[in-house]
């Protein structure tokens, strides 16, 4: 994660919002007194908001881990697949 000063984030404030947002890389933002704060986009924002959820609910854990053990699910064809990794 980069960091800067928040004088330098006060004087550039759109472009480095800009490039939060279409970066998706979040910006660490220091102060003199070593007290910071992190910019991110809302979408990056609530993509770890929804990780944090799965990750603290042992419900989901356990059903994700049962699936991943299991050989069952869905499989794609040897198509579907050269479609994917065509992309």
């Amino acid at each position: 994660m980069n960091s800067i000063s928040v004088n330098k984030f006060r004087d550039n404030l759109k472009s480095f919002v800009e490039q939060a947002i279409s970066e998706h890389l979040p910006l660490k933002v220091t102060r003199r007194n070593g007290d910071a704060f992190v910019v991110l986009s809302a979408d990056d924002w609530e993509r770890e908001q929804e990780t944090l959820y799965v990750l603290q609910n042992s419900n989901l854990m356990k059903q994700i881990a049962a699936s991943s053990n299991s050989n069952q699910g869905y499989r794609p064809t040897a198509r579907e697949l050269d479609e994917i990794t065509s992309i």
